[in-house]
């Protein structure tokens, strides 16, 4: 049933499969970050206003909340902005939606390097290599895509959001679009 749900998901809005969070299966909720915000500005609850990400009262925590929200949104470029507010830079999430973002604004080499450094970090971080895995479909290259699969598997990963969404786009034959 779970897979059918996320099937029905990804057939009917394919920016799901693309910022899913590392703890969470699910697409995010909207919040007034997306429905009231704009240039890459957060919703502050404590002052009940949209404000720089970097001069917010929010932590890294709930700047990934946002940046997930604002990926999953479509709105790479604000996404981007909250990524820069980020105190940790080097952690495999901030890395992760780095290559996720550098990868949906066409910049793909780029994108490449930051998966391979949040990989670094953290091998077993999944939607790293799920995302990789669909840049590898996007260049062609079936065979690394699988490659990531079975790696995603091997890791525990098996019926996760990354694996299945890995999976969905190798059958598919072409990267997760938008």
């Amino acid at each position: 049933m779970r897979a059918l749900l996320l099937s029905t998901v990804l057939a009917t809005c394919p920016l799901a499969a693309l910022a899913v969070g590392f703890n969470d299966d699910d697409p995010p909720t909207p919040t007034e970050t997306t429905k009231t915000c704009t240039d890459g500005q957060v919703w502050d609850a404590e002052t009940e206003s949209c404000i720089d990400p970097d001069k917010s009262s929010l932590n890294d925590a709930d700047r990934m909340k946002a940046i997930r929200e604002l990926a999953y949104a479509g709105r790479i470029t604000d996404a981007e902005r909250v990524l820069n507010a980020m105190v940790d830079q080097d952690s495999d999430a901030v890395l992760t939606y780095r290559g996720f973002t550098a990868r949906k604004a066409g910049r793909t080499e780029d994108a490449y390097e930051w998966y391979a450094r949040a990989l670094e970090v953290n091998p077993d971080n999944l939607l790293a290599r799920s995302y990789l895995g669909q840049w590898h479909l996007e260049k062609g290259d079936f065979q690394l895509a699988r490659a990531q699969l079975s790696e995603i598997r091997q890791r525990g990963g098996r019926s996760t959001w990354p694996e299945i969404s890995l999976r969905m786009a190798i059958q598919s034959g072409s990267g997760s679009n938008y």
